[in-house]
């Protein structure tokens, strides 16, 4: 599977997502960032992408790292790395 499709599918399943994909075709890392995300603990937001994934995961990914904030999370984040960085 190629990291285009599971970005679309990310973004098709999370509208109005910002989706980052990277990955070596079987090993994938995803970089999402939704305001759905709001309110809900990191376990749900991870359940949250791999529902948007469907049948997809477990099948045609074997692996994905998720990396998922909500746009203030995501915002602080990026702050503290410059700061930090």
């Amino acid at each position: 599977m190629h990291t285009d499709e599971i970005k679309q599918l990310i973004e098709a399943g999370l509208p109005g997502a910002t989706v980052e994909v990277d990955g070596d075709g079987t090993h994938f890392t995803a970089l999402v960032v939704s305001g759905e995300f709001e309110g809900k603990s990191m376990v749900q937001k991870h359940q949250r992408v791999y529902q948007a994934l469907g049948e997809k995961m477990g099948t045609d990914i074997h692996a994905l790292s998720i990396q998922a904030y909500t746009p203030e999370e995501w915002e602080r984040k990026k702050t503290f790395r410059v700061v930090s960085g």
